[in-house]
This record gives C-alpha cells, sequence and structure tokens, in this order.
C-alpha cells in the first residue's frame, strides 16, 4: 500500500487526486492534506479518507479545523512550517499548492526522497535548476501531473535524446483564441475563467486565456527533458485531445491522446510505473471526427513571447516572469486592470528587474518578494 500526501488538497487537482485514492482503497492510503483556508472541504477530505494529518496554512484557520476532526482520528495542525512538514514522509506526494507558495513545501518533499508529482509549474519555473538538482541528491522521483508534460513524459524515452527532433505542446488556445485585440482589451474576469476544455481555477484559467500557462509549461518543459529549448513547440489544438507530441528524427511522431480531464494524467502518476482504471470512459474517435492544428497568434497572447525570452535569459527572469504574473493576474481578477495589462505589467517588471541567478531557495523567494513588490507598485501607479 502507497502512503499519498496531497498539497492542495481543496482545488481542483487535489479533488481530482483524492477521487481516484477513494476509488482504490486497497492501494492507497492517506497521510497527510493541506490547503490553505478551506477548512469545511479539507475537514471533509481528511475525514472521508482517514487522512493521518490535515493541515491549514493560514494559522488563523486552525481552531476551526481541529473543531472539525474532533474525534475523528486525523491530527490538526496549522501554518506555513506545518505544510512544509506535511509534504515530507510519504511515498507519494501531489504537489497542487498554486503559486510559489508551494515551493518549499515541493522541497521538503523532494528530500524525502519519494514521488513528487509536480501539478504547480512554479517550483520547476522559478528554481528548476534548484528542483532538479534536489532530487538527483535525494533519490526522488519527479512526474509531471500536468496533461501536456504528462503526455510527453508518456511518449519520450529520455534515454535517448538524441533521437528527438522536437516536442510539441499543444495548448486549446483559451476561450479568445478567436477574438480581435480590440475585443481582447474589455474582456471581464468573468470571459476570462471560462475555459472552453476544462474545469480549473481562477488563475490557471487566466494564465489559459493569456496564454502565459502555455509560457509557464514551456519553461518547465525545458527543465523536465533532456531536449534544447529552441526544440520544444507550441502549436494550438482546439479539440484538446492530444495533450502534446513527440517528433523524432526518423520521422516518427508520438502522440497522447485522452478526454480533456485532469484524472487521466494524475491517474497515470498515481499508478506509475504500472496503470490504473479510471471512470473515464473510452475516446470516441469517430465521434470526435477531426484533429485541428494552428500556429499561435505571439501578437494577441505576447506572454508566450515573454516567456520564451525568459527561459533563454535564464537566471532569475523566469521566476520575475512568474511571480509578476500571480500579481497581474490577481489584479485582473479583482477588476483593478485590464486583460491586457497582465503581459504589459510582466515585460515591465522583468525589464526594470534584472538580478543575478538565485542560487538557493531562499535567494529565489526573496526575488519572487521584489518582484511581486515592483509589479504591486506598477499596478498602482496605472490606476493612480
Amino acid at each position: 500500500m502507497r502512503t499519498v500526501t496531497v498539497l492542495g488538497a481543496t482545488g481542483s487537482v487535489g479533488t481530482s487526486t483524492l477521487d481516484l485514492v477513494e476509488r482504490a482503497p486497497d492501494r492507497f492510503r492517506v497521510r497527510a492534506l493541506t490547503a490553505h483556508r478551506d477548512v469545511a472541504n479539507l475537514a471533509a477530505a481528511a475525514i472521508r479518507t482517514r487522512a493521518e494529518l490535515a493541515v491549514v496554512g493560514d494559522l488563523a484557520y486552525l481552531p476551526a479545523l481541529e473543531a472539525a476532526v474532533a474525534g475523528t482520528g486525523t491530527r490538526a495542525a496549522g501554518g506555513r512550517a506545518a505544510v512544509i512538514e506535511a509534504a515530507a514522509g510519504a511515498d507519494w506526494t501531489m504537489a497542487a499548492i498554486v503559486g510559489c507558495a508551494g515551493l518549499e513545501p515541493v522541497m521538503a518533499a523532494i528530500a524525502g526522497g519519494g514521488t513528487v508529482v509536480l501539478a504547480n509549474k512554479e517550483p520547476l519555473v522559478s528554481a528548476g535548476d534548484l528542483v532538479t538538482a534536489a532530487a538527483r541528491r535525494s533519490g526522488a522521483t519527479l512526474l509531471p501531473a500536468d496533461s501536456e508534460h504528462n503526455a510527453i513524459f508518456q511518449c519520450l524515452d529520455a534515454s535517448r535524446p538524441e533521437g528527438v527532433r522536437r516536442i510539441v505542446l499543444t495548448a486549446s488556445g483559451g476561450p479568445f483564441r478567436d477574438w480581435l485585440l480590440a475585443d481582447m482589451a474589455r474582456v471581464t474576469p468573468q470571459q476570462a475563467v471560462a475555459h472552453p476544455n476544462w474545469s480549473m481555477g481562477a488563475k490557471i484559467s487566466v494564465d489559459s486565456a493569456t496564454m502565459m500557462n502555455k509560457g509557464l509549461e514551456l519553461i518547465e518543459a525545458a527543465r523536465l527533458f533532456p531536449v534544447p529549448a529552441d526544440r520544444i513547440e507550441i502549436v494550438i489544438h482546439r479539440q484538446s485531445v492530444i495533450h502534446s507530441l513527440v517528433d523524432h528524427v526518423d520521422g516518427s511522431m508520438l502522440a497522447q491522446l485522452g478526454p480533456s480531464d485532469m484524472r487521466v494524467p494524475i491517474a497515470h502518476c498515481l499508478a506509475w510505473p504500472e496503470r490504473m482504471a479510471t471512470p473515464m470512459p473510452p475516446l470516441d474517435l469517430v465521434g470526435l471526427g477531426r484533429l485541428d492544428f494552428e500556429a499561435p497568434d505571439d501578437v494577441r497572447f505576447p506572454a508566450l513571447r515573454l516567456a520564451r525570452e525568459a527561459l533563454v535569459a535564464g537566471g532569475a527572469a523566469p521566476a520575475i516572469l512568474n511571480a509578476a504574473n500571480e500579481i497581474a493576474v490577481a489584479a485582473f481578477l479583482d477588476r483593478r486592470i485590464g486583460f491586457l495589462e497582465i503581459a504589459a505589467i510582466v515585460a515591465d517588471t522583468l525589464t526594470r528587474f534584472v538580478p543575478s541567478t538565485p542560487e538557493t531557495i531562499d535567494a529565489v523567494l526573496a526575488i519572487d518578494a521584489e518582484a511581486r513588490g515592483l509589479a504591486a507598485r506598477r499596478i498602482e501607479d496605472r490606476a493612480a
């Protein structure tokens, strides 16, 4: 029986993970679940799965959590240090805490030497070299839960990178793939979070709408797979059925297909190196009928260009890109800036802040904090 910890248990990835875990109680035992403030859903999940430990990131919510799990056999804890402590010790850990807040828990899980499944892009984007080096030291296995990177993982023989000509990441294009640039200036948060194919949280839905999500995935792919960045491409694939492709030097192209449901790649990681059943029906190829592909538009979606430039620049640039984007997306969701201003805030922050390459996690977090402050001040200046 494999012990499981879910960091970010009440989000969309966390709940999908627990759905699969609960379908196979003979294979998995829940060690720890964490959430930031969602006490009700955290407590319900902990009780339902008989988790050993439930942790709420905001210490102010600990009394409510303690009351909710009292007498159930689940221990309650709270605060940032408790989340980091909870991350260590399981055979298999799902890292699904949104944003750079998940970086330290991910490093704690990696230090334990088990299998760490990355659903949050920020650790590899902001601290990719440090994360992969830590995994090598501890012997931890890193598996990608993002549907695109999981698809590449399934199609790529990482032991023979010389046989790979290119990696192709697919993107749905989000809800505004056919909009004129002038119309995109009037996009509302409600429109931006209405993804045409996937059910996701607000932040990642906005990232998909700006295509920053795909830019972050580009950086993540460059960290995960032994293929040069200039051989990683992005194409728009509206149906979101092919999740990514690997093109080989002999002309063979391998693609991974599946429904637009995160339980499929999560199940692959949860059972790896074996397979497990999911509630998803077989893919109806006849009903699907066609698969369409087109090039992304860097003019309407400048986030793609910004992400590639940050990847090429290296050093602290990816961390700055991610931090500024988080602040800008939050401001957009609060209606303090417009949709097109998200990329503009990120570009401005990258231009104004060029620190030295971070060599420790503390240095990454310091750069992240400074970039957030710069982006926030620029947003305030625009509102003034």
